[in-house]
């Protein structure tokens, strides 16, 4: 038995392991460990190896650009606990609820602007959960509709910036372009940084908002009885509608501005604009009334909770691939994608599919710190722009919460969900909005421009 041989036997034990339950940390260092003293006794893998570990935890916890993970969790756990996600489903139904499918506009209008303002999928889809489905129920939509929109708007916190999954796979591109970079011999390649990110995924994450309004307006058309328009009666008389519009959209929108404009025009870092989203967040919950020492803790203690799941796994996924490339793994990985036929093109292929089918059993964020962190050198060594490459693996990663048996959406959902809606139909909903994000990865692949235009014009 060879050390390939051992790499594939490793990933296909934490595969499984991880499919049994176990925490996501402990499977990826375990494994590794226990697959690093196999290959000791064998001859094939040297413990001395691990004496790195420590060196790479630490450069981990002191690298600066992913303090900004913490400082979002806080940003959108306060905007969660300030009310103001409440006030914009029930204001902008309000003022679309006359129109057929107006409702699902609303959903997926409050889903972008609670994307570019909490970035927290499971939080989004909980509220949405809990405030529009039953409106949309009782006023005659079809549960497989409302429950599609719902999750897949929840869904729309991975790629619409700022987004932790984007600040998290611009730290692990970063590692992969400069590991690249010595695999083609050049010493200085160009950085990609959290701001080229963000600024990548501006617009497919705006195309993808396109493309769930253009189906929701077929399936007003084809199917009307499917979403209905709500009867005047239903609607509560507000005289001062366009007012309350005004007070309660415009500020998370100037939220917005502040944290992803700072960034956009090279002001600020991402790291610097999530303090002051995290702040400006608090001040929102102040003027909603919603802020005291109690929320405050509360607060606290669910972004620790949150951030810390991110860095012990990153602590552990490190353990793995250090393991993982000691058996030579990575030289594996790199000879089966450069002897594909059709190059680049096929490599990127492969990958994106296996990303696909990764996300149906594991969670993104193993999957950004086990495989990116593989096969990301090897794809940018083929030639592949490593911004276009990075917002095309968030897009792909967004699926994971929507392709069943696993799909962390369906499960929030499911958890508050009227016990009149069937699993099944959950289920069923969410499977027109996953064609709808491979086809949004089709048209980003086609056109690669649409994540590379706006990092060009801003920054080069």
């Amino acid at each position: 038995m060879d050390g390939h041989t051992l790499a594939i036997l490793m990933f296909a034990v934490s595969c499984v392991v991880l499919l049994m339950g176990f925490p996501v940390s402990l499977t990826l260092a375990g494994v590794a460990l226990a697959f690093g003293t196999l290959g000791e006794s064998m001859g094939i893998f040297h413990l001395g190896m691990l004496g790195v570990y420590p060196m790479r935890i630490f450069g981990t916890m002191t690298n600066e650009s992913l303090v900004a993970v913490p400082l979002f969790v806080f940003m959108g756990i306060m905007l969660e606990k300030s009310g103001v996600a409440s006030d914009l489903l029930e204001t902008l139904g309000l003022l679309f609820g006359r129109v057929r499918g107006g409702l699902g506009y609303s959903v997926i209008f409050v889903g972008m602007l609670l994307a570019a303002s909490t970035g927290i999928v499971g939080a989004t889809v909980v509220m949405m959960g809990l405030l529009s489905l039953p409106t949309m129920l009782k006023v005659g939509y079809s549960p497989r509709l409302a429950t599609g929109l719902i999750c897949a708007s929840g869904t729309l916190g991975q790629i619409i910036p700022p987004s932790i999954v984007l600040v998290i796979l611009a730290d692990i591109l970063q590692g992969a372009n400069e590991q690249a970079a010595r695999l083609s011999g050049n010493l200085a390649p160009d950085p990609v940084s959290g701001v080229d990110l963000f600024a990548g995924a501006f617009l497919p994450g705006l195309m993808l908002v396109g493309l769930y309004a253009v189906w929701q307006l077929i399936v007003s058309f084809l199917w009307p009885q499917s979403c209905p328009p709500v009867k005047l009666d239903s609607i509560r008389a507000e005289s001062n509608l366009w007012l309350r519009f005004v007070l309660v959209v415009v500020p998370p929108l100037l939220l917005i501005i502040m944290v992803l404009g700072s960034i956009m025009i090279g002001a600020a870092t991402p790291t610097e604009s999530a303090a002051v989203g995290a702040v400006g967040a608090a001040i929102l919950a102040w003027r909603n009334r919603k802020f005291s020492l109690a929320v405050l803790a509360d607060v606290g203690r669910n972004t620790t909770k949150i951030s810390s799941m991110v860095f012990i796994i990153l602590v552990g996924a490190s353990m793995f691939s250090l393991v993982f490339r000691g058996f030579g793994g990575d030289e594996m990985v790199e000879q089966f994608l450069g002897n594909l036929p059709g190059g680049a093109a096929t490599a990127m292929l492969v990958v994106m599919a296996a990303i696909f089918l990764l996300g149906f059993f594991l969670d993104f964020i193993e999957i950004i710190f086990v495989v990116v962190p593989i096969v990301g050198p090897i794809l940018i060594a083929l030639g592949l722009d490593p911004l276009w490459l990075g917002v095309m693996i968030g897009i792909n990663l967004q699926t994971s919460f929507l392709t069943p048996p696993f799909g962390f959406a369906l499960f929030y959902l499911r958890g508050v969900a009227p016990g009149t809606v069937r699993t099944i139909d959950i289920y069923k909903g969410v499977v027109p909005f996953i064609f709808i994000q491979v086809l949004g990865l089709c048209i980003l692949a086609l056109f690669p421009e649409m994540a590379t235009w706006l990092p060009h014009v801003l920054f080069k």
